[in-house]
C-alpha cells in the first residue's frame, strides 16, 4: 500500500505541473525606470532580493513588492551577477572594460574590481571548489576567481565563444559554444575542457539551465528551439520549438518545467515528461524585449524585465538596429500560477 501511494503521489506531481503551466501569467508590473539597457537577472535566494544588471549598475529590488533597495556602481556593459554565500560576496561582470566586481552581500559595497578577459558575460558560481566563473565571450575563454578573495587564479581555455554556463554541484561545469552550436564539459578544478560535444540543429546557444537530478541541460538557441541534452553521454537528446530571441533559460526542479524567455515578447514552458521526452505545454505571453528571466524555485515564480520601445529608426540594409527606449518605461515584471 505504501508503494502504491508513493507511485500515486508520483502520478498526481507528473500530471499537476503541465496542468499548472497553463495558467502563468504576468501577475505584477513593477515599473523601476531608469536609464540603459539590461541584460541578466540573478535571485540572491538568502537575501530575497533580485539582482538586475542595468548598463553601468546592478539594480538590487525587492521581488516581493518592486520596491528598488540599493544599486551596485561603476559597471560598464554590466552583464551577470554570480553570488559565493561562504564568502559573503557577489560578484558582477562588466563587459566593456573586461572586469569583474566584488561586492558585499550584506551593505552591497564595492570591495574589489579584478580583471579578468575581454568580453566577461555570463557567470557562475561553482560550490565544489567556491570559485567564480566568467564566460568570456570574445577571448573564448572562462577567468576563474577565488570566491573569497575575489583574485583570479586562472582561465579555462573553452575553444569557442561562450555565452552561458551552469555548474553540476559536483566539480562538472557544462558550457554553451555560441558560435559553434556546442556544449562543452569542464571539470572545474583542473580549469580544463574535458569533452563536447554538438548540439545542431540548435544553432547559436543563449541561455542554459540544468536538471542536476537527471543530468539533463537546457540549452536555448537562436534558431527558435531548445536543445537537451544527456549531461552523462554527452549527447544530444531532443530539440523542442521555442520563441524566437532567447536570451536565458531556467528549471524548475520540482515541477519539472523548463523555461525558456523569448525576445519575442513570451516566455516557452516545457514540462519533462521523462528524461528522455518533453512536451511543450504553454506559451506565455509576457513583452517585446523581456528576453533574460530568473525563477523562485521556492515560490515558481518567474521575473523577467523589459520597456516600452519607440519606432525602429531608419538605416540600411542588413544593418542591425533596435528601436528606441521609452524614458522611464523599463519594468520587473513577475509570473505566477
Amino acid at each position: 500500500m505504501k508503494h502504491a501511494l508513493l507511485a500515486l503521489t508520483a502520478l498526481t506531481t507528473s500530471l499537476a505541473g503541465p496542468a499548472r503551466a497553463q495558467n502563468y501569467s504576468v501577475t505584477h508590473t513593477y515599473t523601476l525606470g531608469g536609464d540603459g539597457g539590461w541584460d541578466y537577472l540573478a535571485l540572491d535566494t538568502a537575501g530575497h532580493r533580485l539582482f538586475i544588471a542595468r548598463q553601468d549598475r546592478v539594480m538590487v529590488v525587492d521581488p516581493a513588492t518592486g520596491k528598488l533597495l540599493g544599486e551596485i556602481p561603476g559597471l560598464n556593459r554590466a552583464h551577470g551577477v554570480a553570488f559565493a554565500y561562504g564568502a559573503g560576496h557577489g560578484f558582477a561582470t562588466s563587459g566593456a572594460d573586461s572586469t569583474v566586481t566584488m561586492f558585499d552581500l550584506k551593505t552591497l559595497g564595492v570591495l574589489k574590481r579584478t580583471r579578468a578577459a575581454i568580453d566577461d558575460d555570463g557567470i557562475l558560481f561553482d560550490p565544489a571548489t567556491g570559485h567564480i566563473f566568467t564566460m568570456n565571450g570574445d577571448a573564448a575563454s572562462a577567468s576563474v576567481l577565488d570566491g573569497t578573495t575575489g583574485e583570479l587564479v586562472g582561465t579555462v581555455a573553452l575553444g569557442g565563444k561562450p555565452e552561458f554556463g551552469v555548474s553540476a554541484g559536483d566539480g562538472k561545469l557544462y558550457v554553451n559554444l555560441e558560435d559553434q552550436s556546442a556544449v562543452v564539459e569542464v571539470d572545474a578544478a583542473a580549469a580544463k575542457v574535458v569533452r563536447k560535444w554538438s548540439i545542431l540543429p540548435c544553432e547559436s546557444p543563449s541561455g542554459l539551465a540544468i536538471d542536476r537530478v537527471h543530468h539533463r541541460l537546457f540549452s536555448g538557441c537562436r534558431s527558435g528551439v531548445m536543445g537537451i541534452s544527456d549531461a552523462v553521454s554527452g549527447r544530444l537528446i531532443t530539440t523542442v520549438p521555442i520563441g524566437r530571441g532567447v536570451d536565458a533559460c531556467r528549471f524548475d526542479e520540482e515541477t519539472g518545467l523548463a523555461f525558456a524567455s523569448n525576445g519575442d515578447g513570451t516566455i516557452t514552458v516545457i514540462h519533462e515528461d521523462s528524461p528522455d521526452h518533453y512536451t511543450v505545454v504553454a506559451t506565455v505571453t509576457t513583452k517585446p524585449g523581456a528576453r533574460t528571466m530568473e525563477l523562485d524555485p521556492v515560490t515558481h515564480r518567474l521575473f523577467t524585465v523589459t520597456a516600452d520601445f519607440g519606432p525602429m529608426p531608419p538605416g540600411q540594409p542588413g544593418q542591425r538596429r533596435r528601436p528606441p527606449v521609452l524614458p522611464g518605461t523599463f519594468a520587473l515584471l513577475e509570473l505566477d500560477r
